[in-house]
């Protein structure tokens, strides 16, 4: 799994770093075909925004969250994406169980 962390009018600090990390290793447990993750935190006034496109095996799954503390607003964000990829592996799953493989007609 790629990561990519951007700050807008914010430093990354090795805490916020290690703090990401650390939530993104729930998403990669629960789903083992995440190719790349872009993480960008931005701060206006006193919100703090946080976003994320996940591309994943065969979906792009963008998620954001607007909070007051940025450690808030990792928490959110972590929990709607992971929500979103539970719902895609069920998806994905599903689909692949559904097709059954190669379905043999009998010969006459």
């Amino acid at each position: 799994m790629n990561l990519h962390l951007t700050g807008h009018h914010v430093e990354i600090t090795p805490a916020i770093r290690d703090y990401v990390v650390s939530k993104l290793e729930r998403i990669s447990r629960h789903f083992e075909h995440v190719i790349d993750v872009n993480v960008i935190m931005t701060v206006e006034k006193l919100d703090q925004k946080i976003e994320a496109n996940v591309h994943l095996s065969g979906k792009d799954i963008h998620v954001q969250s607007h909070e007051a503390d940025m450690y808030a607003a990792i928490d959110c964000l972590i929990d709607k994406l992971d929500r979103q990829v539970i719902k895609h592996k069920e998806r994905f799953q599903l689909s692949r169980h559904a097709s059954g493989g190669i379905k043999r007609l009998p010969q006459a």
